[in-house]
């Protein structure tokens, strides 16, 4: 027997146990005064039950009585009265025991009778003598005999306890017990289960269950482990990872103090891996203390997860009521999930199927997916199992495998559809059909690999159908892959086998086929610079598709993006693109969207085109396609850069390049860093983005009209904020140039003349800026929207001397005012301003000025912005000096009002502190969320933190009716 007082792993502590103790102590005085009764103190492993009684019985309660202590040991229970000996034993060993009392020596020394009945004589004779031995105890003082872990005790010890506490009504009796909450469960296959519930549901005993720790409990343990104040994060995440357990906790504590970690929010993050680990080990723990059939139960449903619960009890070969007391067991020790019949934690199933060899584990998981197919169930539940073992032997099981790649293709699961595949084709090495849709399932996530299986696929045996739906992959993928020049040769191979094999009048699903290579020619065509031109002309001696069809859209779209580079009005390919973005259904949504997208932003439809990439990216979302959701993040950043969005530019591209750069295939993806390097350019890090640009290697972007072409606009537009205005010039001379070599002619994109003709108008040679804005002048007239006719006044405008500059200035301030383009406007704002304080008109000048910076403030654009400002200071103007903080978006009073309702003051309380109406502070919050960018009080407390600004508390002296804030 042991005698254990305090869990260790708190350090002695006893917490949130006040009103236990309480009660505890009232049934003590009640004793006393000759009402004798029993408690029990019930609980989960480690809830504090032994720290609980050690707290008691150091308390009021041995003050006033004789106290009797002793634990119960595992194993324990196969040896007769080896509780009484623990509590009484020590009596034997003193005076010899006289009277009745000797009929107690057999149960107080070793040797007493095994296997005897309670109802034997013997037993009976020796539970008359342990009565006689307390009641001579009782008539000297009160006593308390207190058992902890009465689980453990044998059954005679048990019933003896029931035997005294039925003779002892009027006697100063008070007997406290602890025994586990799962003690039922555990000894239901054993003699003492019986008198066990006996015991506790005797009329004089009262059970007092020990429920987790509160968090207010949790904060005052994680003060005794840690000087530093706790944040509330790590209160919560500590309580939630351990369940309120004070011993989990205090390993956790633990553990957390010896890796240096804190109890901060960095602090919090680290709770759910080391506290898996921590549940882990108590899992291994509890399980090696537990009967076999416990674990035979726990390693079912490790294996079989939390759709196959109802099978527990055929894989583990127990019948269903072993299988509820495990589980019993499992829910009291916090090792399932609340309100579940699976494991808490990955690390809690790893730990409990670590003994297991590899062998074990496989034949487990086998036995599974045949209870699972045998029971009907889906047919992902069973090939899960099916990963899990050497082979495939069994010929239902490929089927089962193809059935649930099926249903994960469906819901949008590609790498759970690979998973599946990759075991078929271990069985089925020669299947084109599952190389095809392996290689789909791969497409987003590894490109080269599914670039493998494709061509593998593309057999010469293979018909004409099935080789032009896997040319069609090919194509997409190789985008992807940088397999531009071999796709194009295998689609236009297709092409021809389809043209020979249907005929002039195919059939709709053959005529649909042949659209799909079609589209996916265009597509990949469009995007290579030596390929662009030769598509475009193959494009224009293409038929028309209506629209009608997923195939026909895709066409469409890029038959749209082809035509609007081209110099032409934007009318056909704006309707164009409008027709096949407005699909209802769109099983190629992505591309058909993408292309759809670039063009009706060229024509400032830029609702329009963000409303398609949504689409895209809602798509991407669902069906973790995520090559496709970090290509449609840097398109909307581009859009939302041209927007003057850059907040919001820069947080898609930011998130584009760190969901690409995860990825094997983030170095050859390319636009997400250049769509972040142009943002970092306006925000005034030229420096970062010129960084950024030159990390990307030459053979990544080069072969791309998308990439190349960007990457010369980006880089000359650093050079030129750094101060390299020649550097600038000759990249943007050469973006001109080589635009113009893949016959790519379209005033809205990439812009290059104006941007050339602002700088030679630096360097002073204006003359020679005229050639790049009568360039862009000639494609401004044909394209003809506000933006691109207002960067063409620009550009003719800094060519332009004198009076006639300062008109054509104005005109590109008013096109462009007209325009979504702010950023634009705010720059051609800049360059009027500046203009008019050279001609000496310093009020006109400080009127373009304020607005340039107001601006470009308002957009982000801060290198715009702090050379307005400082243009207008020197012209004799005023403006607070601008940060990278979005505060400066703010009025000196709106910042008042921010910072008031960071701080928890209502509308009322804020009105009635700064002696202004309701209404003037709902609408000052009104412009603080918009330009902010939050949309609730929390969020507004948090930009206000990142930025340095503590929230501001109303002065006490303003009156708050009720006591409180309205708002």
């Amino acid at each position: 027997m042991r005698s254990q007082s305090v869990d260790s792993d708190l350090g002695g502590a006893l917490v949130g146990r006040g009103d236990v103790v309480r009660e505890l102590n009232r049934c003590a005085r009640n004793a006393r005064s000759g009402r004798a009764c029993s408690v029990v103190v019930t609980g989960p492993a480690g809830i504090g039950k032994s720290a609980l009684l050690h707290a008691f019985l150091s308390g009021q309660a041995g003050r006033h009585a004789t106290v009797l202590q002793a634990s119960c040991e595992e194993g324990a229970s196969s040896a007769s009265f080896s509780g009484v000996r623990a509590l009484l034993g020590s009596i034997a060993q003193g005076a010899p025991l006289e009277g009745a009392a000797r009929h107690a020596l057999p149960a107080l020394t070793p040797g007493a009778p095994a296997g005897e009945s309670p109802h034997a004589p013997a037993v009976q004779h020796v539970f008359h003598g342990l009565h006689r031995l307390v009641l001579d105890m009782l008539s000297r003082r009160p006593l308390v005999l207190a058992l902890d872990d009465i689980h453990h005790c044998d059954e005679l010890s048990l019933r003896w306890l029931d035997f005294l506490l039925r003779r002892s009504g009027g006697l100063p009796l008070l007997v406290v017990l602890t025994q586990q909450a799962e003690a039922a469960a555990l000894t239901r296959r054993t003699p003492a289960h019986h008198a066990l519930t006996d015991l506790a549901t005797h009329r004089r005993t009262t059970t007092l269950r020990l429920r987790p720790l509160t968090e207010p409990d949790v904060a005052e343990i994680v003060r005794g482990f840690f000087p530093a104040p706790a944040a509330p994060v790590f209160l919560a995440r500590a309580r939630a990872a351990t369940g309120g357990n004070p011993r989990l906790l205090g390993r956790l504590l633990r553990e957390l103090r010896a890796e240096g970690t804190g109890p901060d929010v960095g602090g919090a993050d680290r709770i759910a891996e080391t506290g898996g680990r921590v549940l882990a080990s108590w899992a291994r723990e509890l399980l090696d203390r537990r009967p076999p059939w416990v674990e035979q139960v726990t390693r079912a449903v490790a294996v079989l997860g939390a759709s196959g619960t109802d099978h527990v009890g055929a894989l583990a070969a127990v019948p269903a009521d072993v299988v509820a007391d495990a589980l019993t067991v499992l829910r009291e020790a916090g090792l399932l999930v609340p309100g579940g019949r699976h494991l808490a934690d990955g690390a809690v199933r790893a730990a409990v199927l670590a003994p297991l060899d590899a062998q074990a584990l496989s034949s487990l998981h086998a036995r599974a997916a045949l209870l699972l197919s045998d029971a009907g169930r889906p047919a992902e539940e069973v090939a899960d199992h099916l990963l899990h073992v050497p082979s495939i032997p069994e010929p239902w099981m490929p089927g089962v495998l193809l059935e649930a790649a099926a249903r994960a293709e469906q819901l949008g699961a590609p790498e759970a559809a690979a998973r599946y595949l990759y075991r078929v084709l271990e069985v089925d090495p020669d299947s084109v059909e599952v190389r095809f849709r392996l290689a789909r399932s791969l497409a987003e996530t590894a490109p080269p690999e599914a670039i493998g299986l494709l061509r593998e696929a593309l057999a010469p045996s293979v018909d004409v159908r099935t080789r032009a739906r896997i040319a069609a992959q090919f194509g997409t993928t190789g985008l992807a892959a940088r397999e531009i020049s071999v796709a194009l040769d295998i689609l236009e191979d297709v092409l021809d086998a389809l043209d020979t094999e249907l005929g002039p009048d195919p059939l709709p699903a053959d005529r649909e086929l042949r659209t799909l290579v079609e589209s996916v020619l265009l597509i990949v065509g469009s995007h290579g610079r030596s390929t662009f031109a030769a598509t475009r002309k193959r494009a224009a001696a293409m038929t028309l598709p209506e629209g009608d069809t997923p195939a026909q859209c895709q066409k469409l779209a890029a038959m749209a993006v082809l035509t609007a580079l081209d110099d032409q009005p934007p009318e056909p390919s704006v309707n164009r693109a409008l027709r096949a973005s407005s699909c209802p259904q769109l099983p190629l949504k992505s591309w058909s969207l993408i292309n759809s997208a670039i063009v009706l932003d060229l024509a400032d439809r830029t609702d329009d085109a963000l409303r398609a990439l949504d689409r895209v990216l809602r798509h991407g979302r669902e069906n973790s396609a995520i090559w496709t959701y970090a290509l449609a993040l840097s398109i909307r950043a581009g859009i939302q850069h041209g927007l003057g969005a850059l907040p919001d530019a820069l947080a898609d591209a930011s998130t584009a390049v760190r969901i690409s750069s995860a990825e094997r295939w983030g170095e050859v993806m390319v636009l997400p860093r250049l769509a972040l390097a142009g943002v970092l350019v306006d925000r005034g890090e030229a420096a970062s983005a010129e960084a950024l640009l030159t990390s990307i290697e030459p053979a990544r972007r080069e072969e791309y009209v998308w990439t190349h072409h960007r990457y010369l606009m980006a880089h000359g537009r650093a050079r030129r904020a750094l101060g390299d205005a020649e550097g600038a010039l000759a990249l943007f001379r050469e973006c001109g140039r080589s635009l113009e070599e893949a016959e790519v002619h379209h005033a809205a994109y990439l812009p290059w003349w104006v941007e050339a003709a602002c700088v030679l108008a630096e360097l002073g040679r204006a003359e020679e800026a005229q050639e790049p804005a009568a360039h862009g002048t000639r494609l401004a007239r044909q394209w003809g929207t506000p933006r691109v006719l207002g960067l063409a006044a620009l550009a003719r405008g800094v060519a332009t001397p004198g009076d006639g500059g300062v008109e054509l200035l104005g005109e590109a301030v008013r096109e462009l005012a007209s325009s979504p383009a702010r950023v634009e406007h705010a720059r051609a704002e800049l360059v009027l301003g500046k203009v008019l304080l050279a001609d000496g008109d310093r009020p006109a000048a400080r009127e373009h000025l304020r607005a340039a910076a107001g601006l470009a403030q308002r957009c982000g654009a801060l290198a715009l912005g702090r050379d307005a400002r400082a243009t207008l200071v020197a012209a004799g103007g005023r403006m607070r000096k601008m940060t990278g903080s979005p505060l400066d978006l703010l009025t000196s009073m709106e910042r008042k009002v921010a910072s008031l309702a960071a701080g928890g003051a209502g509308n009322r309380s804020i009105a009635q502190s700064l002696y202004v109406s309701l209404r003037t502070v709902e609408m000052h919050l009104t412009s603080v969320y918009r330009k902010l960018g939050v949309a609730e009080r929390a969020q507004l407390a948090e930009v206000l933190r990142s930025s340095g600004v503590r929230g501001a508390r109303a002065p006490r002296s303003a009156p708050r009716p009720g006591g409180q804030g309205f708002g």
